[in-house]
């Protein structure tokens, strides 16, 4: 019961809406609030699940049937890389060896003309990635979304990169140095943030973009560590479990632990480089703009306070049913 002396609506809940409204307002002018609220933005929930799906219906395929077509040598490279990311070891790592030690059995069923149709359809998932570095950068989609030509280069990029990776990983055949950390994440950087100004059509400057790089590589590292901890079990778990579908089972997860690095590190440049701090100060440089010379303005930010339920909502459906 509140104090009789004390003022109505003074009481003990209304001190603690009050902290709480406290607490609230401070967490809204960190850096960090302004990302959650950018993810909110993207719908990050719906756009990492369909990034995810798209990545394993079509860009997994791709690169195993990419890799039946080049000299062994590269293909033991793309699988290394391959593997060492998705943490895969035991009898899910055989099974992995199996379906790409089988090329000749991929060439005779897919061909030249299959392998062109798998780039294409692979797009998808190109088309996916681009949308989502598009509206976390507020960027108009315009026509030329999911250009034919944008997809398959950046699949091109990113298999070459995984054949390096695994050269490399097997230069230091398995020994963990200081000196390997910082090249796979300085490589690492410099795939996203190409990625980033590839996807945005080279609409936004360089110099800006590197906080995405940077982020989407750290971001991408930790979880490849912890996926190297967890994955094994979760794979030999599922794999007694559902047989070959739960192998599928653990690998959707994966993916769709990579897609939630992605959304963060596309949502985290774009907050980081508009900073009005010293952040955003040093990000910009001299150069207070964001875009290049001649790229259309950017979109104009939601009109309304975002909540949870627009990451699952897209934010025109969620304002026609407020």
């Amino acid at each position: 019961m509140a104090n009789p002396g004390e003022p109505s609506g003074r009481g003990p809940v209304h001190r603690i809406r009050a902290g709480v409204e406290r607490a609230r307002g401070i967490a809204q002018r960190t850096i960090l609030w302004r990302v959650w609220e950018r993810m909110l933005e993207i719908e990050f929930v719906d756009r990492s699940v369909a990034l995810a799906g798209k990545a394993f219906v079509s860009f997994f395929p791709l690169v195993i049937v990419v890799a039946a077509f080049v000299p062994a040598s590269v293909r033991t490279s793309i699988f290394s890389a391959l593997t060492h990311r998705l943490g895969v070891e035991g009898e899910a790592l055989q099974t992995a060896k199996a379906a790409f030690a089988t090329s000749d059995d991929v060439r005779r069923a897919t061909g030249v003309v299959g392998i062109v149709l798998t780039v294409f359809y692979a797009t998808s998932f190109t088309t996916a990635l681009q949308r989502i570095y598009l509206r976390a950068w507020r960027r108009p989609l315009g026509g030329r979304t999911g250009a034919y030509t944008r997809g398959p280069a950046w699949l091109l990029v990113m298999l070459g990169f995984m054949a390096a990776s695994g050269a490399l990983r097997g230069l230091f055949d398995g020994v963990f140095t200081v000196a390997f950390l910082f090249l796979a994440l300085a490589t690492n950087t410099l795939l996203w943030w190409f990625t980033a100004w590839f996807m945005l059509k080279g609409e936004v400057r360089w110099r800006v973009l590197l906080p995405t790089g940077v982020v989407t590589a750290v971001a991408n590292g930790f979880y490849t560590v912890y996926a190297n901890v967890w994955m094994e079990h979760v794979v030999q778990r599922n794999e007694e479990q559902f047989g070959v579908f739960g192998i599928t089972l653990a690998l959707v997860t994966w993916f769709s632990g990579a897609a939630i690095c992605l959304v963060i590190g596309a949502c985290a440049g774009p907050v980081l480089a508009e900073d009005e701090g010293a952040i955003g100060s040093f990000i910009r440089g001299a150069d207070p703009d964001l875009l290049v010379a001649g790229a259309p303005p950017a979109l104009d930010a939601p009109d309304r306070e975002l909540r949870l339920r627009d990451a699952f909502t897209p934010v025109e459906e969620a304002d026609q049913n407020a």
